[in-house]
């Protein structure tokens, strides 16, 4: 996309932000849904389709683009966020980098358009961050797969019309070797979503077991047709979407900031803007740089993994960094807030809960820190 084409989308979807969705906060808060009219303004403008290819009716965004349009995003709930993430991101790429070509012009305009949403169906109860515990199997039968097994915190279950189900084909003992992705239609018979989670924060993104039992799909539903590449999509999935995190986290510590900045120049103590205090001064200055470093780090890695350069550290020290920065910003700007800070309807507040599970979903910081070691280690020793 040309470099002003795209400024132009950001302005527009920057408006978007800021006139309706942040409007929409409390309400979204309040009744745990995102409001029709905010879905329906979503989909008009192409969000649920950004990453998606221009041939399937998406954008196209490069990384570098979409970390871009990640921070615009971030700057609201992030339940706006994941109304529309798992299709452009952890589900959809999926398809984008592994589906047939029948199956990308299958489903991918539906993706794109926002008439379809797909979840990603990978953690289970014994098998999170790390995926060779994955006990789902899908067993041959004729020109079927009898896919049988249970799943665990699926981002837009509840509303998922398309599942990217990860299941065994291969025996146990292949480990990660033996796991291969199925596209599931939830309306099949033996496909349960349960009810939605009740979570710390993050209200109107809604999470949920699915359940699994005897479902049959055809041979045309193996994601790419070969068994065995459901570990490669996940883990290429998962790469880019942990650094499309990382910018979503840096836009909601931008948000954060300003927030505690407007606070601190409207609240006084004693006659004093308490912005004028140096110990307040000092938690702004440090949400400033933090926000600011992760945004260079974010854009960083965005750049490398557009070159092929890097799509292994990058990715993972971005959602390392800027899960654990965000969170550091949040508890700074509850406290300038003072007591008004810890009140549930507090901005900050909401935004305190919401930013905490950004270090735990998408793989979680510790999962992180070992994938960097890891890489750390083995290009030490092809030196």
């Amino acid at each position: 996309m040309e470099s002003s084409e795209f400024d132009e989308v950001l302005a527009t979807v920057a408006a978007l932000v800021e006139e309706v969705v942040v409007p929409a906060e409390d309400e979204i808060e309040s009744t745990d849904a995102i409001p029709e009219r905010v879905r329906r303004a979503a989909a008009d403008m192409g969000l649920f389709g950004y990453a998606l290819p221009e041939e399937h009716g998406g954008l196209g965004l490069t990384m570098s683009e979409e970390v871009r349009l990640a921070m615009v995003v971030g700057r609201t709930t992030p339940a706006f966020r994941s109304m529309f993430g798992t299709n452009n991101g952890i589900a959809g790429q999926v398809l984008v980098n592994f589906g047939t070509h029948e199956q990308k012009q299958t489903y991918l305009p539906g993706l794109a358009a926002g008439e379809l949403v797909a979840s990603f169906a990978l953690t289970e109860p014994d098998a999170g961050s790390d995926p060779s515990g994955l006990r789902t199997k899908a067993v041959r039968d004729g020109d079927d797969y009898v896919i049988s097994g249970q799943k665990r915190y699926i981002t837009n279950a509840p509303q998922a019309d398309l599942l990217m189900v990860f299941a065994r084909t291969g025996d146990v003992s292949e480990g990660t070797k033996g796991i291969s992705v199925f596209v599931v239609d939830t309306s099949l018979e033996g496909v349960t979503i349960g009810p939605k989670d009740a979570k710390m924060g993050q209200r109107g993104a809604h999470t949920a077991e699915v359940s699994l039992e005897g479902v049959r799909v055809g041979a045309e539903c193996l994601v790419g047709g070969v068994e065995g590449e459901g570990f490669a999509a996940a883990m290429r999935s998962l790469a880019k979407g942990r650094l499309h995190i990382g910018a979503t986290c840096v836009g909601l510590a931008e948000r954060l900031t300003d927030e505690a900045l407007r606070h601190s120049l409207d609240q006084t103590q004693g006659g004093t803007r308490i912005a004028d205090f140096q110990l307040v001064q000092g938690m702004l200055a440090d949400c400033r740089t933090e926000a600011m470093a992760g945004r260079a780090l974010v854009i960083e890695a965005a750049r490398a993994y557009d070159d092929g350069s890097d799509r292994r550290i990058g990715p993972s020290a971005a959602k390392l960094y800027c899960s654990e920065m965000v969170d550091r910003v949040a508890d700074r700007a509850v406290q300038v807030h003072g007591g008004m800070g810890y009140m549930q309807d507090s901005k900050v507040s909401r935004f305190y809960r919401d930013a905490r599970l950004f270090r735990l979903y998408e793989g979680t910081s510790e999962i992180q820190r070992t994938i960097i070691a890891k890489q750390m280690i083995r290009g030490a020793s092809t030196r």
